[in-house]
């Protein structure tokens, strides 16, 4: 059953409002560009995902005025005319502090709030995410293309096949669609709307946001490229970037719908299940700067500080870019793991790669294994043979062993044997590979 439809007074204009969920999370769904509250609830797995969210927190729902079942206004509102419209809404919910989930174009919206009120803003959920509209529509000839479709064809659904083409024959979703076309804004307002939407430029200000932060982005993403949330990922400090496969832009829907919810409960709580496990399945990621004594001693304490200081904000952005988890620094290196072998691979190519303009040469060794979990490190034989490996990795080089390769078959990575090796201390004969890069 949906929750009741309220109105927010923001100076002259009413902000229609849902309010839903008993748990002990504050949480405010900023929406894309068109919405309509009371047609979420229509359509089944939108509806399975917002009842899950009120499973645990309080959330706001809301149309942003000019669209929905909010106010029509005479002129469209501003990016700061919007951060109005927000408060008033969680002042009517009665949230003096909520966690924001902004969607799409909601996300830079989310991002200037967080931004200007930390106060009211405690964490940052952005899915589908972009700094500059140019992520959204890279060409003027893109966004032509759109307005044509919104002369022509808008109310149809027809746009599915950009936003969710994973149900692009789904009759019934289309139908769906399409009703949330009509329903969220008419064609001339669509137009506007995009006109204003056009302008948005926020990369100036996300270094100011200093809210936990989880970006959300499918790599495939038809509607905003995957590029778009890695750049606001990697200038909003520790922030962290959780890529997913797909081509949807919906968030609700394709195979991995289930693991954004997790994401985001696990984000907001801390945890998705209360089942405590303490051995898992990773890939472990040792590197280690080549020759950092004699570098050192050549460039003395403060300038080898600041070459640091630079060695250790690149990995930390191929990290956040690839979802990998840093365990701890070990001097001029690092562990992380990963839950996925191909991301840790290609983490440590990137690695190698970004620190040749620091003038850095990095080694690096990957193997996966069940590794035990011990507070916020790892232990266990799966890390030991990681830290062998990536021992006999040379300059700029970055070696695996034969689990790791034998796990990416089919991701498009190459590597070239580099035959049977003995790692110290560990029992056996292990093969070796490098990845070609």
């Amino acid at each position: 059953m949906q929750p009741a439809t309220q109105y927010a007074k923001s100076g002259d204009v009413h902000i229609a409002y849902q309010l839903f969920g008993s748990g002990p999370v504050n949480l405010v769904m900023v929406p894309g560009f068109v919405s309509n509250v009371e047609n979420y609830w229509e359509e089944p797995d939108l509806a399975r995902f917002l009842t899950r969210l009120g499973s645990y927190a309080r959330v706001v729902t809301f149309d942003k005025r000019g669209t929905g079942m909010s106010d029509r206004g005479g002129e469209l509102p501003g990016l700061d005319q919007r951060m109005d419209d927000l408060r008033a809404v969680m002042d009517a919910a009665g949230m003096e502090q909520a966690a924001l989930f902004g969607i799409s174009e909601g996300a830079p919206l989310s991002v200037l709030f967080a931004a200007t009120y930390p106060d009211r803003c405690r964490a940052l959920i952005l899915y589908g995410s972009f700094s500059r509209f140019s992520y959204w529509f890279p060409t003027k000839q893109a966004l032509e293309a759109f307005f044509g479709y919104v002369e022509q064809a808008w109310g149809t659904g027809g746009s599915v096949q950009k936003f969710a083409p994973s149900r692009a024959n789904d009759a019934a979703f289309q139908r769906w669609w399409g009703r949330n076309e009509r329903l969220g804004a008419s064609p001339a307002a669509v137009k506007a709307l995009m006109s204003m939407n056009s302008q948005i430029e926020i990369s100036g200000i996300l270094p100011a946001v200093r809210v936990p932060t989880l970006v959300i982005h499918r790599t495939g993403d038809k509607t905003v490229s995957v590029e778009g949330g890695r750049d606001v990922a990697a200038h909003i400090p520790g922030a962290r970037l959780f890529e997913l496969p797909g081509s949807d832009h919906i968030f609700y829907v394709g195979e991995n719908a289930d693991e954004i919810s997790d994401a985001i409960e696990e984000f907001l709580t801390g945890s998705r299940s209360p089942v405590s496990v303490d051995r898992v399945l990773a890939t472990v990621l040792f590197t280690d700067i080549v020759g950092s004594t004699e570098k050192a001693a050549a460039l003395g304490d403060q300038r080898w500080r600041d070459l640091l200081d630079g060695h250790h904000a690149t990995i930390r952005r191929n990290l956040a870019r690839f979802r990998g988890h840093e365990v701890k620094t070990t001097g001029d290196g690092f562990l992380a793991t990963f839950d996925g072998p191909a991301r840790g691979v290609r983490c440590a190519c990137a690695i190698v790669e970004d620190m040749r303009p620091l003038g850095i040469e990095v080694r690096a060794g990957l193997h996966t294994g069940e590794c035990e979990m011990i507070g916020s490190d790892v232990g266990g034989i799966a890390v030991h043979i990681g830290a062998r490996v990536a021992a006999l990795a040379a300059s700029s080089e970055v070696l695996v062993s034969s689990t790791v390769k034998d796990l990416v078959a089919g991701s498009g990575l190459r590597f070239n044997d580099r035959g049977i090796r003995s790692l110290k201390g560990i029992p056996g004969e292990w093969r070796i590979y490098a990845v070609e890069r």
